[in-house]
């Protein structure tokens, strides 16, 4: 598989916005990006998998994809962060160019917005089309999906688009239920949708929403919480499946163009029973964090990247291969070209109480070790999950939100101390 050629600047003429790959128009302030001229000598993205029937890298024996398009000039500190964000919202907004607010009277003419029609967060003149740009200074306007908070029972989550990225591709999904014996089971399942793909917005979301439904069905009729959590990600696996099959596949400027099929990476976590109960594919994480921080936190997934394949074959120490300009490109995935879809589970039985931190890689980049994860997460995670959730995306977008940020906070409560065990 390899990525699309076309030619592509790294960032808007218009507005110095860093562009990702495949973009037509830029999504701060709508500059067509078809009226860019070719550059006078063509520097291809670099190829992340070797075709069918080419010789694969004897050091690299999976097929790999990257989570970020490779384009140039995509290093974090070579932009100044395009949008202002608060802590204290947590929610960024597109800083609005104050020549923005000003038409050119030669060529363009406002209309008025109707009453009750919405109106422009950049110029307040204009009224916003139906594509969600301003027909008065042409900015386009924050969306619902850029950020989004979730508060249910004990479990809560927060995603937001980031301060680099135009859109937010990762999604959430949070549920609870019962046991036949009538105990609780609280579900929490986090995607992150592969940007180098098409759609990777719809694939987190159709992802997350399949694994939850599945495991709002299965865990009521008494199947084990861990088989449950891997029929749950084949479901999810074949709904993004199917989102390669449907009309919106096709480019509707260019029908020939080659697109990457929907991809996106999952990580879920199940307290149900005194259980502790986590699948994954791909880089996303869950993170364990006692409530007394005098005991160690642990990493509860392994990667299924290029960095975690080189750590495990002894080739390169960890520091070492997550420095690497591969480290985020992934081996496993949901999408219809991922070559063999591998769930991983795992269950666990704490013998304190804590919470569990679900997360992509947009947290996990500014707190990767588990001992980071701890020291960020606020000492009263269990009894404010939504508080908590909310601190983490700010330390990633402190950090310089590189990336869309995703999080989800598990409070799991054990009443007596006991002996804890795990099973693989």
């Amino acid at each position: 598989m390899t990525m699309s050629q076309t030619h592509q600047p790294a960032a808007c003429p218009g507005c110095e916005e860093p562009l990702e790959t495949g973009d037509l128009f830029c999504g701060a302030c709508g500059y067509d990006l078809s009226a860019v001229p070719e550059p006078p000598l063509d520097h291809p993205t670099i190829e992340m998998a070797s075709p069918v029937g080419a010789t694969p890298d004897p050091q690299l024996p999976y097929a790999v994809r990257t989570d970020e398009p490779v384009t140039a000039g995509s290093g974090v500190d070579e932009y100044p962060p395009p949008v202002s964000a608060s802590l204290d919202r947590g929610h960024p907004h597109p800083a609005p160019d104050p020549r923005a607010a000003e038409p050119d009277p030669d060529t363009h003419v406002a209309r008025p917005p109707a009453p009750g029609a919405k109106v422009c967060v950049a110029c307040r003149a204009g009224r916003v089309d139906d594509d969600g740009y301003c027909e008065n200074c042409g900015h386009a306007q924050p969306r619902e999906r850029d950020h989004m908070e979730q508060e249910l029972g004990s479990v809560s989550a927060v995603s937001d688009r980031g301060l680099r990225h135009h859109r937010n591709e990762d999604s959430f999904a949070l549920s609870s239920t019962a046991l036949p014996d009538g105990s609780p089971a609280v579900v929490a399942i986090v995607c992150d949708g592969v940007s180098s793909a098409t759609r990777p917005d719809e694939a987190s979301a159709a992802a997350a929403a399949a694994a939850n439904e599945a495991l709002l069905a299965a865990l009521p009729q008494g199947i084990h919480p861990q088989q449950a959590m891997h029929d749950a990600i084949l479901s999810a696996a074949e709904a993004v499946n199917s989102l390669a099959a449907e009309p919106g596949q096709v480019h509707r400027d260019d029908p020939h163009r080659h697109q990457n099929a929907p991809a996106c990476t999952l990580v879920g976590a199940v307290s149900a029973g005194g259980l502790l109960v986590v699948g994954w594919v791909g880089d996303s994480r869950a993170y364990w964090v006692p409530d007394d921080r005098a005991t160690a936190p642990a990493r509860l997934t392994e990667d299924d990247s290029w960095a975690a394949q080189m750590v495990a074959a002894r080739l390169m120490s960890e520091a070492d291969a997550y420095a690497d300009e591969r480290a985020h490109a992934i081996t496993g995935w949901l999408g219809a070209d991922a070559y063999e879809l591998d769930p991983h589970t795992a269950s666990f039985k704490p013998d304190r109480s804590g919470v569990v931190v679900v997360c992509t890689d947009g947290l996990w980049n500014y707190a990767e070790a588990a001992e980071e994860m701890a020291r960020v997460i606020p000492a009263d995670a269990a009894e404010r999950p939504l508080h908590s959730a909310q601190v983490l995306v700010g330390h990633a977008l402190d950090g310089g939100g590189h990336d869309n940020v995703t999080v989800a906070v598990l409070p799991f409560a054990v009443e007596q101390q006991g002996a804890g065990s795990a099973y693989n």
